[in-house]
């Protein structure tokens, strides 16, 4: 007797899902529909695993882009910082005439020639001399660098280098070398410098007076390089090695300034590049980030598949509002650039915020020094600390890697939208 008051009062815990939504929570689409579908699905308030899987997927692409952009900015400020601190110390272009010409009027002619030439803007006549460096009971081998005071690279002022009442010569150390030697800036100590020249030891005896340091901040120099007057290292060893250190505005333009001297260079002149000179090292090094960039890309080639798996909850989950788009007309390539758009969208947002926390990663660690080294490490890579810098070219490649991958990833997934039959979403949903 009952049964027709049951039917009549039947209990309501809640809205189905065939009511309307509430007008506030009614939003009209707005601009291109596919863009604005896409967008739905992005804010729509779907079930918890697909939230998930999406923060899971935009988590991953962060991560490693992050990744790859932290290595990029590490490899790219190593390989520039190196590379300036190269020609910073060494010149870009170094010209070595026959000895003969060298130390003849001819050698000085041939300077004025090279300071001729337009991209040039100074030339440096330096002479160069190995030997040992002792004070008390330290010692270290040094390369002694002597140049006239004015010289651009690694140049000491004339009160340095000059003779003193007593004619002692100045010498400036390198700041580790200065360190090794145990010698204080400002003190007077004797040094003996035993110089290799001929083919056979030469022991010279000499006072220098240490005038100061000099920091480049590549290991190499500062540990072993020390600058003193030109006429010092003749006098030290005639048979030393001499040289034109040539200092050009673009460092690019290295090798055909090279070109160019040797065109107007006498035989037997030996003319070479920074390029030329450390293209072993260079080349290295671009291998090596090379490389890096390859294997950090499998971490974003992998979490390409979360946003993938995002894809195939999203078109499980909206099975049914798939079919009443289906049923009202919307073709399923439409349907598979929606679903293209949704998971491009994932990739995207995924970059930049990854493009972002690298290059806030990269500026902490550049500014601090995160990446220092000690001296004995210093001397393997040469650098006391590595600089980080994330160059526009290596953030755009990584984007268009990681969108390109993220894209492909998501073409498969939005096949099943092609698939997808309108009568059987809305009668089993």
């Amino acid at each position: 007797g009952d049964l027709p008051h049951r039917l009549a009062a039947p209990a309501v815990t809640g809205p189905s899902r065939n009511e309307v939504a509430p007008a506030a929570e009614r939003v009209p689409l707005a601009g291109p529909l596919l863009y604005a579908l896409a967008l739905r699905f992005l804010r729509g308030r779907g079930s918890r695993l697909l939230s998930s899987t999406a923060l899971a997927a935009l988590a991953a692409s962060t991560l490693g882009v992050t990744a790859m952009g932290v290595a990029m900015a590490l490899m790219t400020g190593y390989q520039g910082d190196l590379q300036k601190k190269l020609v910073g110390a060494n010149a870009a272009v170094m010209v070595y005439p026959p000895l003969e010409l060298e130390r003849s009027t001819r050698g000085a002619r041939l300077a004025e020639a090279i300071g001729r030439l337009p991209e040039v803007t100074r030339v440096d006549r330096v002479a160069y001399v190995q030997g040992v460096m002792a004070t008390g009971r330290s010692e270290a081998e040094v390369t002694l660098r002597g140049a006239s005071p004015d010289a651009g690279l690694l140049s000491a002022t004339p009160a340095q280098l000059a003779a003193d009442a007593d004619g002692i010569p100045g010498v400036v150390l390198g700041v580790d070398l200065a360190h090794d030697l145990g010698v204080p800036p400002g003190n007077r100590r004797r040094l003996v410098v035993v110089a290799v020249g001929g083919g056979a030891p030469k022991f010279v005896y000499r006072t220098l007076r240490f005038a100061g340091t000099f920091s480049t901040g590549f290991a190499e120099f500062d540990r072993e390089w020390a600058v003193t007057a030109r006429e010092t290292v003749a006098a030290l060893s005639p048979d030393g090695m001499e040289s034109l250190e040539v200092v050009i505005g673009d460092l690019e333009r290295g090798p055909a300034v090279a070109e160019a001297i040797r065109a107007l260079a006498p035989d037997g002149t030996l003319v070479t590049d920074w390029k030329e000179l450390n293209r072993e090292l260079f080349a290295a090094l671009a291998l090596q980030k090379a490389a890096l960039f390859l294997l950090l890309g499998l971490i974003v080639l992998v979490s390409t598949f979360n946003v993938a798996s995002s894809l195939v909850v999203l078109v499980r989950e909206r099975r049914r509002d798939l079919g009443v788009l289906a049923a009202l007309g919307l073709a399923p390539e439409s349907m598979r650039w929606v679903f293209l758009l949704y998971g491009g969208a994932l990739g995207l947002v995924g970059t930049l915020a990854g493009l972002a926390l690298a290059g806030t990663i990269a500026w902490v660690a550049d500014r601090y020094e995160l990446v220092s080294f000690g001296p004995e490490i210093a001397e393997i890579y040469f650098l006391r600390a590595v600089p980080f810098k994330l160059a526009l070219a290596d953030a755009a490649l990584i984007g268009t890697f990681t969108l390109g991958v993220t894209l492909l990833s998501c073409w498969l997934p939005s096949r099943r939208a092609l698939t997808l039959d309108p009568s059987a979403a809305l009668r089993y949903e």
